[in-house]
C-alpha cells in the first residue's frame, strides 16, 4: 500500500500535529478548574514534562493521544506505509513514557494516565468522574 500524499506533504501535515494543549488536555483541564482544582501545566522539572501537575496532591496526570503512545484501541493502528519506522518510533515512545512513569513512582508522584479514546463523549463523563473520585480521597488523605 502506498501513501496518498508525497513525502514532503506528509511531513508538512505531521509536524502541525500539536503535542501541548490538545483538545482531550483541554476537556481535563477545563473539568478540574470548574471543581476548584488548581495546577501547572508542562513542568519541565519533573520527569516527562506531564500534561497536568497538582503539585498540592504530589500528583501529575498524562493525557495521552492513543496513537502516538500505542494504546490498545481503535484508534492506535499502526500506518500501513513505512512501518518499521512508525514500529520503532512507537516502541521508544512507550520506553520513554515507562522509564518516566517509574521515576514519577520513586519520586512519591501519584501518576494518573488518561487516553484520548477516554474522553470521546460516550466515554468522557465517566472518565472524569473516576478522576475527581481519585482526587477527592488524595484530598482526604492529606
Amino acid at each position: 500500500m502506498s501513501d496518498n500524499m508525497t513525502k514532503e506533504k506528509r511531513h508538512l501535515c505531521m509536524s502541525h500535529i500539536k503535542g501541548k494543549n490538545t483538545r482531550p488536555e483541554w476537556i481535563v483541564r477545563r473539568f478540574l478548574f470548574h471543581h476548584g482544582f488548581r495546577y501547572r501545566l508542562h513542568d519541565k522539572r519533573i520527569p516527562g514534562s506531564p500534561d497536568i501537575v497538582l503539585s498540592r496532591y504530589h500528583t501529575v496526570i498524562f493525557v495521552n493521544g492513543c496513537f502516538w503512545h500505542s494504546h490498545d484501541c481503535l484508534h492506535a493502528k499502526l500506518p500501513k506505509t513505512n512501518t518499521d519506522f512508525w514500529e520503532a518510533k512507537m516502541r521508544r515512545n512507550k520506553e520513554r513514557d515507562a522509564d518516566n512513569y517509574s521515576k514519577l513512582y520513586s519520586m512519591g508522584w501519584n501518576v494518573i494516565l488518561i487516553w484520548e479514546c477516554e474522553l470521546k463523549p460516550s466515554r468522557q463523563n465517566d472518565t472524569l468522574e473516576n478522576l475527581i473520585s481519585f482526587l477527592r480521597k488524595m484530598i482526604h488523605q492529606i
